[in-house]
């Protein structure tokens, strides 16, 4: 059944670490049931960025065109199934549609049919280096950020995975820069005067500009512009506000990880909140938002996760569920990061837990991708 069909992503960066494209891995039985998954997915698919479709229980044939990809779909061919007659129909006909192609588990001795490929996917532990590759090559597989540094030394274009997770340890106290985001957020959950918030503002002039770029993007869907901070609080009042300010912190980090660290935070937040929609009221779903895009703040901001909660006045709920994995929100947010991984029988039983079928879980995965992607992190 369609329906027990689940997706999970991962990023495809450059070497410079920017996301350039999305990689969605549908885990179903036959190219049938993950065409009818893909077919359900029309209505949120993200727009901005190139995405990658690869099969996981199956390898893909002809059966794959009963689902319209769109325009910026790749379809990813794994090496070992080019000996596949009906897979190399399937090629020949992609390619005669304009379909972009990749090609995984590519080791450099594969007989390549004429179809080209855009990006060739090389496990990197196995594959240090690729002689004359025929397209770009990405890494996968990779460990952490020093293995994606010697994947990019050794003539890799980048990679994919979320090994940008990993290998980057967060130490020491909130920097003084953040703690001036961490005084906004406080004035505003206080419901502090609106002087007082803007004098706090003032005093970091990027605070305001990239407050009011969030609240006037097409992410936000408010239909008219937002001019200055009193405005803001007089058309969306307190609460509201508090999920945006959020995103101050969120985005506050100069490392070359930080775009891909917030488009993951801002995904989690916005697939936390669509999964909790008609579950939490308008409060807890923004309190849900804040809580998977606050998931990463210790990696973002480089500082321990007990330090910066220590500085902010969240709900227990929140702090609850990112220092200790415990509270009513936990559940969410351990799906939120199930999502990211490569183990499909946890994200399933996560899903389960909550009663969610794959159709629900899959359809808030793009949604939030759509919702990162509006926000022009980069």
């Amino acid at each position: 059944m369609a329906e027990q069909a689940f997706i999970r992503r991962e990023p495809v960066v450059n070497r410079h670490r920017a996301i350039i494209a999305t990689r969605l891995i549908v885990y179903a039985s036959s190219v049938a049931e993950a065409a009818a998954v893909l077919r359900q997915l029309g209505q949120v698919w993200p727009p901005v960025r190139s995405v990658i479709v690869a099969l996981d229980g199956c390898w893909p044939t002809p059966e794959l065109l009963t689902w319209t990809p769109p325009a910026n779909v790749m379809i990813e061919i794994p090496a070992a199934a080019l000996d596949d007659p009906a897979t190399r129909d399937l090629l020949a006909r992609l390619h005669a549609d304009g379909v972009a192609l990749c090609l995984s588990a590519y080791d450099g001795r594969a007989a390549l049919p004429a179809e080209p490929f855009r990006f060739l996917l090389a496990d990197f532990p196995a594959h240090p280096r690729l002689d004359d590759p025929p397209a770009l090559p990405l890494a996968q597989q990779l460990a952490d950020l020093s293995a994606f540094d010697s994947a990019i030394a050794n003539g890799y274009a980048g990679a994919t995975g979320w090994f940008f997770l990993r290998g980057q340890p967060s130490w020491g106290p909130l920097k003084t820069s953040h703690a001036q985001t961490v005084r906004v957020l406080n004035l505003v959950r206080r419901n502090a005067e609106i002087g007082a918030i803007e004098a706090a503002l003032k005093q970091d002039v990027t605070l305001s500009f990239k407050l009011l770029k969030y609240i006037n993007s097409p992410a936000f869907g408010l239909g008219r512009e937002i001019q200055s901070f009193r405005h803001a609080v007089t058309l969306l009042g307190y609460d509201k506000l508090n999920k945006w300010l959020s995103l101050l912190l969120v985005t506050a980090s100069k490392s070359p990880t930080a775009p891909a660290l917030m488009q993951t935070a801002i995904a989690r937040g916005r697939f936390m909140e669509t999964i909790g929609a008609d579950r939490f009221d308008p409060g807890q779903r923004d309190s849900l938002f804040i809580t998977g895009a606050f998931s990463l703040l210790d990696m973002l901001l480089d500082a321990r996760m007990d330090a910066i909660l220590a500085e902010m006045q969240l709900p227990a709920v929140i702090t609850d569920a990112l220092a200790k994995r415990s509270g009513e929100f936990a559940p969410y947010l351990a799906l939120a990061l199930a999502c990211e991984n490569e183990n499909p029988a946890l994200l399933i039983e996560l899903a389960s837990q909550l009663d969610l079928s794959a159709a629900k879980v899959n359809h808030a995965q793009l949604e939030a991708l759509t919702f990162a992607d509006g926000l022009q992190l980069d």
